[in-house]
């Protein structure tokens, strides 16, 4: 049998307020019938009668009951036995259940009190009496499930809004164009880095990437051509490194920047001229380039150990000017920023040199 949510189920019934579906579960067919007559003119009151006790689950989970009546003493199973069953079984464990017993003993009460149930009448019950308690829990079970059904909906819709949320985030955040982070998160990450770094007295590399004469490419090649180069250099700059704190991002146009916390200027350069001799290596044509053949790289290398009254433009500054340098020694290489006796000077690194 196909499973069945409760709530959807008895939700139904919950357009008026005064509707009960009752499920009696009784071998003796003279109760039974006594019962079915009892409530025969009432408005809005289903019945159904249950004559085998270990159907009796599976027979509520058919007819959705908003209460149940059921003897203590049955064939081949305790009352209290089966009652258990429905408290175990997630699409009955919610009903309530009036007990229906000859036995008046104050112990007996308690104990199927104890185990959950929700009212106990003795046999014969009074009609009139019977039809208040069938009513009064029948009311106030379908309001659990309307309360649930609410709480169910504003679940989900805090579910859905997390999910809005998130996806919001990751598209302020991201490049459209090549899935690397945007120039807005890279803005905020650097100061967040620069700030870490400051404090702990440890290094910041940054390297600021320019895809060499690429208006060349895209006036040779058309926009859509440079689009799919400008993806392939992103992919292959975020597979340059491993750590999770290293962070790639479009800085604009055709530049990207790579964030390396803790990271000496040594371990910048090899990862700089990682990127420029790879991205020569996936040999994307470009015979408007002066360079080369192929679509190339310049790279420029910054790393500092920030001062505590520093200015995180300063590492900007010496990354751009590095690239500067590399465009002006002839593009396709990486090019790192040392200041050597407090004057800014310029080191060559370059990607063929490295990679043999």
């Amino acid at each position: 049998m196909a499973e069945r949510d409760p709530v959807k189920s008895a939700s139904v019934l919950l357009t008026d307020e005064h509707a009960a579906t009752v499920l009696l579960v009784d071998d003796q067919v003279m109760i039974g019938n006594l019962i079915r007559r009892s409530l025969a003119k009432q408005p809005n009151i289903n019945f159904f009668h249950c004559t085998d006790p270990d159907e009796a689950v599976s027979f509520a989970e058919r007819v959705s009951p908003t209460v149940i009546l059921q003897d203590l003493r049955l064939p081949g199973v305790s009352g209290l036995t089966l009652l258990q069953r429905y408290r175990a079984n997630p699409l009955t464990r919610m009903i309530p259940v009036i007990i229906l017993s000859i036995e008046e003993k104050p112990t007996a009460k308690s104990e199927a009190f104890a185990l959950g149930v929700d009212d106990y009448m003795v046999k014969p019950p009074n009609p009139i009496e019977l039809i208040a308690r069938i009513r009064h829990h029948s009311l106030a079970y379908l309001s659990q499930v309307q309360r649930d059904q609410a709480y169910q909906a504003l679940r989900e819709s805090q579910k859905q809004l997390m999910v809005t949320t998130v996806e919001l985030q990751r598209q302020n955040s991201v490049d459209a164009l090549t899935g690397l982070n945007n120039r807005r998160y890279l803005d905020e990450y650097l100061t967040i880095e620069w700030k870490r770094a400051a404090r702990e007295q440890t290094p910041l590399s940054v390297l600021m990437i320019d895809i060499d004469e690429f208006k060349r490419y895209n006036d040779t090649y058309g926009h859509p051509a440079g689009d799919e180069v400008l993806r392939k250099v992103a992919a292959t700059i975020r597979a340059s490194f491993e750590r999770p704190a290293d962070v790639a991002a479009r800085y604009g146009g055709e530049e990207f920047t790579v964030v390396l916390p803790n990271t000496k200027l040594g371990g910048a350069r090899f990862v700089a001229n990682k990127i420029a001799h790879t991205v020569e290596t996936l040999q994307i044509e470009h015979t408007a380039s002066t360079v080369s053949g192929y679509v190339t790289v310049s790279v420029g290398v910054a790393s500092t150990v920030p001062p505590r009254d520093g200015q995180l433009t300063t590492l900007i500054e010496m990354a751009d000017a590095a690239l500067y340098e590399a465009k002006r020694m002839g593009r396709n290489r990486a090019v790192a920023y040392v200041k050597e006796d407090a004057a800014p000077s310029t080191h060559e690194a370059s990607a063929k040199s490295h990679h043999p």
